[in-house]
């Protein structure tokens, strides 16, 4: 019995040492593979001092073009606001402000010591505007509701777009022409007021609204929608709540580049809401001048009428004053609806919690 216990332990020192001979053997051998493998120098991969000089250069002149570029640029508008600043600080004073063209006459002063001002035609502006503003960002932001969540991808939606692009690039002589003969068929011949120019602009802003409130909804999560779907909220609520929420700040921006785009107009609201030296309030009654109506009206004077025997407080260039001034005025208004748009969609805007 005792010889078969040594014998077995015999064997299994036997078996242990040739294991142990054999991974010796092994690992010697791979040990020996590893060792002939070849070694990758990566020391070559490294650029050249040539190479990342020739980097840096290109990396300057790229700097430099987009600098350039963006100076070429900035050119233009700054010297805008420069020139349209410095003429038409002469004349933007309080009494320019709060008079209108009644009983102005030449060059010469006024009652008041003014020489006119621009009154009725920032209330012109403002009130055409706020018009064409409650007609078209209602429809705008509805179609673009309707082509995002509804009808996206159908035959309706692609119709809608390609008539949407056309809207875009009508001018505005054409949507003044036709809000003039739309209501010279409902109103009679020869109507001309106020929401008349709205009408008109609104066509203009229609096209901007969809477009950019379009472009928004589209950059919403879908996952959004989901998880409300999912917990049982209404697509109405949905749509309402939660994407045009988190959508609102482009929206905003989009409503006032479509302003931003109209209220400049000068054609349109020739044809439709005419122009008058008096102030008007009544938008649906009544001719209605507005700023740049103004501004062409005045600047196609070019120069008052100062007769011989006139006062020394005739101005012959007050014309043009008034046209700098008012110019300035319409850029000091498109700033102060543009900070208010952004004010607007920073309080309504969905908040990070």
């Amino acid at each position: 019995m005792e010889n078969q216990i040594n014998k077995s332990a015999a064997s299994a020192v036997d078996f242990a040492e040739n294991s142990a001979e054999k991974s010796t053997e092994n690992r010697a051998e791979k040990s020996v593979e590893n060792s002939a493998a070849p070694v990758i120098d990566f020391n070559k991969f490294r650029p050249t001092r040539s190479s990342i000089a020739a980097r840096k250069r290109k990396d300057m002149l790229m700097r430099v073009l987009i600098f350039l570029s963006f100076v070429v640029a900035l050119i233009p508008l700054v010297s805008l606001l420069l020139t349209t600043i410095i003429n038409g600080i002469k004349r933007l004073n309080l009494d320019f402000l709060t008079h209108n063209m009644t009983y102005v006459v030449g060059g010469n002063a006024t009652g008041t010591g003014g020489y006119g001002g621009i009154l009725h035609a920032i209330i012109g502006t403002l009130e055409i505007t706020l018009g064409a503003m409650v007609i078209s960002i209602p429809i705008g932001l509805m179609c673009a509701v309707y082509l995002v969540e509804y009808a996206s991808g159908n035959k309706i939606s692609r119709i809608i777009n390609l008539l949407v692009d056309v809207m875009s690039g009508i001018p505005s002589i054409v949507a003044g022409l036709f809000a003039f003969s739309m209501f010279a068929l409902l109103a009679g011949p020869g109507t001309i007021n106020g929401f008349e120019g709205s009408v008109a602009l609104s066509l203009l802003m229609i096209p901007t609204v969809v477009k950019s409130s379009q472009e928004m909804l589209k950059i919403v999560p879908n996952d959004l929608r989901e998880a409300a779907l999912a917990l049982g909220v209404t697509k109405q609520r949905t749509i309402t709540k939660i994407v045009l929420r988190t959508a609102l700040p482009g929206i905003v921006s989009g409503c006032i580049l479509a302003v931003a785009r109209v209220i400049g107009e000068t054609a349109p609201l020739l044809m439709a809401s005419g122009f008058i030296a008096s102030t008007n309030f009544n938008l649906f009654d009544g001719q209605m001048t507005t700023l740049p109506v103004y501004v062409y009206q005045e600047y196609s004077k070019l120069s008052a009428n100062c007769p011989a025997n006139a006062p020394a407080s005739c101005v012959t260039t007050i014309p043009m004053e008034r046209a700098w001034a008012a110019a300035l005025t319409l850029i000091v208004l498109v700033l102060l609806l543009n900070i208010l748009g952004r004010v607007v969609a920073r309080v309504f805007s969905v908040k990070a919690k």
